[in-house]
């Protein structure tokens, strides 16, 4: 049976709907860790869980890095989808303030969702997010905050697993750290209380974008183009700002980061300001060398080698 990226699924609340394919990208600054041990990494990868099930997605797969994260989802409409994408963030940057009381620790990071609206780019981004798991210098299924764990495994989970349907209210707070009723949800956790893939991600959809084939996907990473993936995935899709508009935005970042205008921040500060705007709205280098006041190449010297938009 050929893939079907537009495909009708029931969904936790039990309705039986069409949904589409989005990617949301959660990402952080070089300096900024979203993840710092395996509790914050397994924290998230339960709120990229909790999220689809409070809005009524279901996820296809996810990634949880140190300092970003993906997530492949199905939904109704991108209205929800960017629901999810928020739910996300505001969970895990209230744990982060719990357990480190550190406040606004994910202000400077950015949600950014797409729709995949072709089979090509449903497949490309299926294998670009646990292709992430490279950059670790981690084999791809040896990484442990990977959903491909939960690929091409006949959807059996291993052993040493407890569903959280049968887990007392209590419990199933504490390992949440949530007081939504998960009473009904099919997911089951390992002994170390993380959530197994297989439970909780619609790997028939996952599978079957490859052909049901782990050779296919495996070569379709192979020949991924990352910096492509990237673009298209976190970059693309933001409102181009003009100068003016642009300015303020970076006046503003100014005065909440370092408490300074614009005109009187340092080398340094300007440093770390270039690639957060360059990752988080949709400029070019000449645009931020005017707003910057600095010259082109010190901004192309500051910004990670990926493609450009002019």
């Amino acid at each position: 049976m050929s893939f079907q990226r537009i495909v009708t699924r029931t969904l936790p609340d039990g309705s039986t709907r069409k949904v589409y394919p989005f990617h949301i990208s959660l990402e952080g600054m070089e300096s900024i860790t979203l993840c710092r041990d395996e509790e914050d990494y397994g924290h998230l990868e339960k709120c990229f869980y909790i999220a689809c099930w409070m809005c009524n997605c279901l996820p296809i797969i996810g990634i949880v890095m140190s300092n970003h994260g993906h997530l492949a989802l199905l939904a109704v409409n991108m209205a929800i989808a960017q629901k999810v994408g928020e739910l996300i963030k505001k969970r895990h940057s209230q744990y982060l303030s719990w357990k480190y009381n550190e406040k606004s620790i994910m202000r400077r990071t950015d949600i950014n969702v797409q729709y995949l609206d072709n089979e090509w780019y449903v497949r490309n981004a299926l294998a670009y997010i646990p292709r992430n798991a490279l950059d670790t210098g981690c084999r791809i299924e040896d990484y442990r905050w990977s959903g491909y764990r939960g690929m091409f495994v006949n959807g059996k989970c291993p052993v040493n697993t407890r569903k959280v349907s049968e887990m007392s209210r209590r419990e199933r707070e504490a390992l949440f750290r949530s007081h939504e009723d998960l009473s009904h949800v099919p997911w089951l956790v390992n002994r170390d209380g993380f959530v197994e893939p297989v439970s909780a991600c619609d790997y028939p959809y996952l599978e079957s974008a490859f052909n049901n084939d782990p050779a296919f996907f495996l070569k379709t990473i192979g020949l991924l183009n990352p910096s492509e993936m990237e673009q298209k995935l976190v970059l693309n899709g933001r409102q181009r700002h003009s100068d003016t508009e642009l300015l303020a935005i970076i006046s503003n970042l100014a005065e909440k980061w370092y408490k300074r205008t614009v005109q009187n921040l340092t080398p340094e500060m300007k440093a770390r300001l270039i690639p957060y705007l360059d990752r988080s709205y949709r400029t070019s280098v000449p645009q931020l060398a005017r707003c910057m006041q600095l010259p082109r190449d010190t901004v192309s010297q500051l910004l990670p080698k990926r493609p450009q938009t002019q």
